[in-house]
């Protein structure tokens, strides 16, 4: 049994995103420090049942868009002193996306 279809992807790779500032009670799949940092989408991963949905018991339809997002340190951490060119990458679903 399939369940229905997700929303449409509304990201490419390269696209320039905003992670959600929110704080949403719940079980929540997003790291708090990383709400608010743009990144760069790296990756499309797929289209998978909500984490944060299946976690109360619910069947995660409709599916979610993953995508992979790259991050450079220097823009997560304010004190961060590595190289310029280290980076974090993160799996975010969809909704928390923001166009840039």
């Amino acid at each position: 049994m399939t369940g229905p279809a997700p929303e449409e992807r509304r990201f490419e790779v390269g696209d320039t995103v905003r992670i959600a500032l929110s704080h949403p009670p719940g079980h929540r799949r997003t790291p708090f420090y990383i709400r608010g940092k743009t990144g760069t989408i790296e990756r499309y991963c797929g289209a998978f049942p909500n984490p944060e949905e299946l976690a109360y018991g619910f069947d995660g339809e409709p599916r979610r868009h993953l995508y992979r997002v790259r991050f450079r340190q220097h823009d997560i951490w304010d004190r961060y002193d590595g190289p310029q060119r280290d980076t974090l990458d993160l799996e975010i679903f969809q909704h928390w996306l923001e166009r840039v």
